[in-house]
């Protein structure tokens, strides 16, 4: 039972509302310090107004649940109330006078957790209620779109009995009906976005308990079983490990790598990416919450200790000969490892101390340590998008000279890949690899509604017009086109219902978006983690919709709703998609296969970040100006939608979509 609280309608209206609180009370004292008399008094204000909305003719036999957990960030929907006919979702503001946005948003966020996540919710209307307690009477629009979640209604203390009785007058009765218990009962598995996930697992549940809402669950929990399993290996026989997890774009690498490091102490472990908005954005939400906690300061500190950027970690021990304090290293984005050119190059910003690879390098530096030592190598596939990348050929290279001091455990992915850079190593596998099925996520599970967007973005960036439309016949695509700007911030700013964040990206080559008015891309860690954390009206959010996130800055995260902004350095052309770099006054032809590659990626990375939908803005281009004529962006356009994805006018306003059933 995920509820504090559970009783029928019968039991509420012969207990006490009192007795029901004092019960609420006992449950808070076991889980957390104390109780409030505030408290006690709110929920008892609460039974009251519930207990009159239960005698409405029916109402013994609904069901009503009070402190209903839903296990994300440990947010609690106050009441929920299963009548025959829907589900009430209840937030209670006790003494409030007005309704405040907020609030609003965050009601209908709980409903809307219910709908995507809920396998009871799917089939019957769920309407979300704000009480300010005190307010005057509020005025609600009726009838109400139905299915799913209807927009935020309105009640006050007094009001919501009457709110309850108009709500069953205008449902009818679902076939099968709502049965409460049944409800009661039914899975409910969230799949919060990273940093969700990440602020979750760092108060300790585990990837397990992050589940996907489809039946692939079991891909997560059998590879983190399976890292886990080699850790502990390598922990009892005093071995050294890089046990590398592959995975197509979204299927959960980052969440197994996070979850096996925050399953450790924190002096022993660290999470390694090159990726510096990535760091800085989580450092910034663990730290905000400790802030939030009533000051509490050890989750801050301690998330700076497990979050580290990779180049500062190797910068730091290859000067040295002293080991380092952690025996458990996760590489996340370990393809994207810097080659021994990339490595020892001196720039503008900083003058190289490391002598050879960064493979190389982090092998020797954890081979210091006595004893065991793991490097958990987390790759992602097709995401390779900058020049300097040793790819997985360097890191086999180096296990295999390491003369049996080093082993290496992974996925067969790794010795059929088709690009050389990405084998670990040749068919059949060496002695020092051991071949684990386990380690390779092959299903994604960023995309809530459907499981198929990251084929089928690989399929029309590969040039696979067929094959994207075989995908998208078969599939409820959330890939939506169009050529005004305009329309699609209005459409993002409809879609992210709740407080679900929208965002514009961009590639970093888009050089001419800048003529369409978005010459603004995000600079640095700093504005990374303003553009990630912070909301509207703050204009630096991501939900303002002005300024785009790169490749660079939204690798690793992801948002509810992306708007993709294409740019001129990848376009249509006769003998396909064609890579071009932007250059003084005009584009230039890319020539090199590799940097063509880094182009295609950069769009799978953009187009791959959307939880929920994703609106393709192809720019309608400018004859009189020769940097971007409208021909080319109109052959864009034209095959995205042969290839499957939607005009953006077919995306229905929803107060709720309609949604393919749960798969549990």
């Amino acid at each position: 039972m995920r509820a504090w609280l559970a009783c029928t309608g019968q039991e509420l209206r012969a207990v006490a509302p009192e007795d029901l609180a004092a019960k609420l009370a006992v449950t808070q004292s076991r889980r957390f310090r104390g109780v409030e008399p505030e408290q006690i008094d709110s929920w008892t204000a609460s039974l009251r107004s519930l207990r009159q909305a239960v005698m409405h003719p029916g109402g013994e036999h609904w069901h009503v649940l009070l402190e209903y957990d839903l296990l994300r960030l440990e947010r609690r929907i106050d009441a929920v109330l299963l009548t025959d006919r829907a589900i009430l979702v209840l937030e209670f503001k006790h003494g409030a006078r007005s309704f405040h946005a907020e609030d609003l948003r965050q009601t209908e966020d709980y409903a809307l957790d219910l709908r995507d996540f809920h396998a009871g919710s799917r089939a019957h209307p769920i309407v979300p209620v704000l009480v300010a307690t005190h307010a005057p009477p509020p005025r609600n629009d009726w009838p109400l779109p139905l299915p799913g979640v209807t927009p935020v209604l309105r009640a006050s203390a007094t009001t919501l009995p009457d709110l309850v009785a108009q709500a069953q007058q205008h449902f009818m009765i679902t076939t099968p009906p709502l049965d409460g218990e049944a409800w009661a009962d039914a899975a409910y598995r969230p799949v919060p976005g990273i940093i969700d996930a990440a602020r979750l697992m760092f108060a300790r549940h585990g990837v397990e308990d992050i589940a996907a809402a489809r039946a692939d669950t079991a891909n997560l929990t059998r590879t983190t079983a399976a890292i886990r399993h080699a850790v502990a290996e390598a922990r009892e026989a005093g071995r050294r490990y890089v046990v590398f997890v592959t995975g197509i774009p979204g299927a959960g690498k980052t969440l197994c790598g996070l979850n096996v490091v925050f399953g450790e102490d924190e002096t022993n472990a660290a999470f390694l990416t090159g990726n510096a908005p990535l760091v800085a954005v989580l450092r910034e939400a663990l730290a905000r919450d400790a802030r939030a906690s009533q000051g509490r300061r050890q989750p801050a500190r301690q998330g700076r200790g497990f979050l580290q950027n990779v180049h500062r970690f190797l910068e730091a021990h290859a000067g040295n000969a002293a080991p380092p304090p952690e025996h458990l290293v996760v590489f996340d984005e370990a393809q994207r490892a810097w080659d021994a050119a990339q490595a020892t190059r001196d720039t503008q910003r900083r003058q190289s101390v490391l002598s050879v690879s960064e493979p190389a390098h982090m092998l020797e530096i954890m081979s210091r340590l006595p004893g065991w030592a793991v490097i958990v190598a987390l790759v992602g596939n097709g995401q390779e998008i900058n020049t300097g990348e040793a790819g997985l050929a360097e890191w086999g290279r180096v296990i295999a000279a390491s003369g049996g001091a080093w082993q290496a455990v992974a996925a067969p992915r790794v010795l059929d890949a088709t690009e050389p850079a990405q084998q670990l190593a040749r068919s059949p596998a060496p002695p020092w690899l051991k071949l684990e099925p386990a380690l390779d996520l092959t299903v994604p599970i960023r995309s809530v509604r459907d499981t198929a967007g990251a084929a089928w973005v690989d399929a029309v960036l590969s040039d696979r017009p067929a094959a994207a439309v075989e995908i998208a016949a078969s599939a409820d695509l959330p890939f939506y086109v169009t050529r005004d700007l305009a329309a699609a911030r209005a459409a993002l700013r409809r879609m992210a219902r709740g407080l679900r964040r929208a965002g514009l990206v961009c590639s970093s080559g888009a050089r001419r978006l800048r003529a369409d008015g978005l010459g603004h891309v995000l600079h640095g860690p700093d504005e990374a983690v303003r553009w990630f954390l912070d909301r509207w009206p703050d204009v630096r959010a991501s939900d303002a919709l002005e300024v785009c996130a790169t490749e660079y800055a939204c690798q690793g995260l992801e948002l509810d709703l992306v708007g993709l902004a294409w740019g001129g350095d990848f376009i249509r052309s006769g003998a396909g998609w064609q890579a071009r770099a932007f250059a003084g006054t005009r584009w230039n032809l890319v020539q090199k296969e590799e940097e063509k590659l880094f182009i295609r990626n950069t769009y799978r990375v953009l187009m791959t970040r959307g939880r929920y939908e994703t609106v393709l803005w192809v720019p309608p281009g400018e004859d009189a100006d020769r940097t971007r004529p409208a021909t080319e962006f109109d052959a864009i356009a034209a095959h995205l939608l042969a290839c499957g994805a939607r005009p953006l006018e077919m995306w229905r306003d929803e107060a709720a979509p309609a949604l393919p059933p749960l798969l549990l």
